[in-house]
């Protein structure tokens, strides 16, 4: 019988190691590993339409003034309980590649070799997934942060899908493209400023704009999720009877603004409005039983949502047959 006790028996006797023969560590073993992790890319299904979840890496945001809304003490309990660090949160960058009648679809981007150090890993998992930049058909932009919109163009100017067709909001093309309020701009919002008219400028008259309610590709339904940015979009990804919701940046980290979505972080413009928005499509998402992903939840970032009598739970998906 398996007991707490004999499992602690056998941690406690490395003799038994040393009687184990060498063959079973070879000359290779005794190499540290390389600091790296596994290629992130997740694949499954939404009906007849292959997802690919694509990971760039992740960021630390320290917790000082993240979430100015949020109590000091409910913010510690909350790291806590979802044993994050008391100081930082790790935000991991997760965009989707999409499958449908024979098109490949990217929805955001990464970065490229525009973020920070600890990110970049867009395109060697894309590889990894078996994708190259050329098989790109359109790139389906949900708000212009420089994490979505960064890897359409390299830091040298150069693009990295040679034929892809980009979409993008017009409400947020309106707001980031308007060269008056760029100069009034407050310093929170430069970087998206500077990031739009690098990324956009060579190819203004290429862009294509859409409107929420409209279906940008075949079986991706825009959907208006305002509040993050000004034209923040969300998408219903549709297949049959098989629906998902990818709510972008309508929910940061889930265990926090997910668990108690009147939390409003820093990023968001307006943080009112975010919040209805962020509540009113969890309330959908769990009454509806949709399937969700969410741009900066821990890899694969996807799930269900769960409502709860103080709020709303993210439940990963526990399963993804592919065949």
């Amino acid at each position: 019988m398996v007991t707490r006790r004999t499992v602690l028996a056998g941690v406690a006797q490395p003799a038994a190691l040393a009687a184990m023969p060498l063959a079973v560590c070879g000359p290779a073993s005794a190499q540290a590993p390389a600091a790296r992790q596994a290629p992130g890319f997740y694949r499954y299904k939404v009906g007849a339409i292959e997802v690919t979840a694509i990971n760039d890496g992740f960021a630390l945001r320290q917790l000082d003034g993240f979430i100015p809304n949020a109590p000091p003490a409910a913010l510690k309990q909350a790291m806590a309980d979802a044993f994050l660090p008391s100081d930082a949160l790790p935000l991991t960058f997760t965009s989707v590649v999409l499958r449908i009648r024979g098109r490949t679809i990217l929805v955001d981007t990464g970065f490229a070799d525009n973020g920070p150090p600890t990110t970049g890993y867009w395109m060697a998992n894309f590889r990894a997934a078996g994708f190259e930049p050329s098989d790109v058909d359109d790139i389906v932009i949900s708000h212009f942060h420089p994490d979505h919109i960064g890897g359409i163009r390299r830091k040298d100017g150069s693009a990295v899908f040679p034929k892809a067709r980009v979409h993008v909001p017009e409400a947020e093309w309106a707001f980031w493209t308007d060269e008056a309020r760029m100069a009034g701009a407050p310093d929170g919002w430069k970087p998206t400023f500077a990031a739009t008219k690098r990324v956009f400028g060579p190819m203004t008259a290429d862009v294509a704009r859409f409107a929420a309610g409209e279906e940008v590709v075949p079986s991706l339904i825009a959907v208006a999720a305002y509040g993050h940015t000004p034209g923040h979009t969300a998408f219903m990804l549709r297949s049959d009877s098989a629906k998902q919701m990818l709510m972008g940046d309508t929910a940061n980290h889930p265990a926090l603004f997910v668990r108690n979505p009147d939390w409003a972080a820093v990023f968001d413009m307006d943080a009112g409005q975010a919040s209805d928005t962020r509540k009113a499509m969890l309330d959908m998402a769990s009454a509806e039983g949709l399937q969700v992903s969410f741009y900066h939840a821990p890899f694969p970032a996807v799930g269900h949502i769960l409502k709860e009598a103080d709020g709303f739970r993210f439940v990963p998906l526990q399963w993804s047959p592919i065949a």
